[in-house]
């Protein structure tokens, strides 16, 4: 049985507007997806009848709300298959995980002329953390290398390994590429040298199932706002023992035990990671949104997003001129392309007149255009709520926009 992708649109309410007078493509789900209307309601009835702190209040109020945030905690710890619940730290996104662990674990096992390796094709916000790492530390940041099809360079990663690496934190999918890295084997690489390996999983965790204990990663992270959820609330997966031996990056209520002004002592995971009040309306959406994207079946909707990721390739490449950037063997539904020499802000500013949105420039991967020697691209990032008439549209608009220009 297939997906009802009809039905799937009227869930998500802001599809049904116009744009200039044209319906609305939105083709910039990379960036962040729209919010089908049980996460908005369950937000709307939490601040209306359920709303009240968390972890603190003996009232019926706060007591529910607790509930409800444990049980967000526990929905993600099913969702990518993680051992305990306690593995599960609530953050303001995969950003704020990826610090999280570059400040907490960089701290205690970090040393001057050690090194952190990343990939080439990673977001600023996996490149830049690792770098104020090394400042701090003096430490050194190494780089895995692509080809030209945006694939990563197996045998030359095996190279960088070495005694005085640390901590090997790639990209399981490129937000840039829509590349899937072989995450489990650069793990399996890495673990064989006894080196730890974060996954950042911000493209990943809302077109494929992620189980964390299959890869036998040893930190996941990822964002709400990406995977049908609210904004401001990310997830930090890590290892029992990994997270138990590192030092809180925080302080604040909530994660500690003790105070008194000669000594603190800190909280239980997750808790030791939660400093303040956290954002658990957030954490209670992002829960919504996952047992949301359980109820529609995740192996339909990759293979929903294969068949229209095909049908757009095809598509676009009949168009004279274009090109696409990022042609992996793997890959998810994302397409990033320039026309001619037209500006990518030129062609999305036209393709925007036509109600269609797209992503254009960097896409925070300022290295990775390096590599490829472009300034930019256009991005239309597609999930399964678009349909095989808006990639008709979007080549329309293409063609349309190229005449303009030229």
């Amino acid at each position: 049985m297939s997906l009802d992708i009809q039905k799937i649109r009227s869930d998500f309410p802001v599809l049904s507007q116009t744009v200039y007078g044209k319906p609305l493509v939105y083709f910039d789900n990379g960036a962040t997806t729209q919010k089908p209307r049980v996460v908005i309601d369950k937000l709307t009835k939490l601040y209306t009848e359920q709303y009240s702190s968390i972890h603190r209040g003996v009232h019926f109020l706060s007591e529910q709300a607790t509930e409800m945030y444990e049980n967000a905690r526990k929905t993600v710890q099913t969702y990518i298959n993680a051992e305990y619940s306690q593995e599960i730290i609530f953050t303001s996104g995969a950003t704020g995980s990826i610090n999280a662990v570059a400040f907490s674990f960089g701290e205690k096992y970090v040393k001057e002329n050690d090194e952190i390796i990343v990939s080439g094709m990673e977001h600023h916000s996996n490149i830049v953390p690792w770098q104020m790492l090394c400042e701090r530390k003096k430490a050194k940041l190494k780089v895995i290398p692509l080809n030209d099809t945006g694939e990563l360079i197996i045998e030359e990663y095996k190279k960088l390994l070495n005694p005085r690496t640390k901590i090997v934190a790639v990209n399981h999918v490129s937000n840039a590429l829509g590349t899937i890295n072989p995450v489990k084997e650069i793990i399996e690489i890495a673990h064989a040298a006894n080196v730890p390996v974060l996954i950042d999983g911000a493209q990943a965790i809302q077109h494929m199932k992620v189980d964390v204990k299959e890869l036998d990663c040893d930190f996941y992270v990822f964002s709400g706002h990406k995977v049908y959820g609210p904004t401001g609330i990310g997830v930090l997966y890590g290892k029992q023992k990994l997270l138990y031996n590192m030092p809180p990056y925080q302080g604040g209520g909530d994660m500690v035990d003790c105070v008194t002004f000669e000594q603190t002592t800190y909280n239980e995971l997750p808790f030791k990671f939660e400093a303040g009040t956290s954002n658990f309306v957030s954490a209670i959406g992002l829960g919504t949104a996952l047992d949301y994207l359980n109820s529609l079946n995740l192996e339909k909707i990759a293979s929903y997003e294969h068949e229209i990721l095909e049908y757009a390739t095809k598509k676009l490449q009949k168009i004279e001129g274009l090109r696409i950037y990022g042609n992996a063997r793997q890959k998810i539904a994302i397409l990033s392309f320039l026309v001619d020499n037209i500006h990518p802000y030129d062609m999305g500013m036209i393709l925007d007149k036509m109600g269609i949105a797209v992503r254009t420039g960097t896409h925070c991967t300022q290295p990775l255009m390096d590599r490829f020697e472009i300034e930019g691209t256009i991005r239309a990032s597609i999930v399964f709520y678009n349909t095989f008439e808006e990639i008709d549209k979007l080549a329309e608009g293409i063609l349309r926009a190229k005449t303009m220009l030229s």
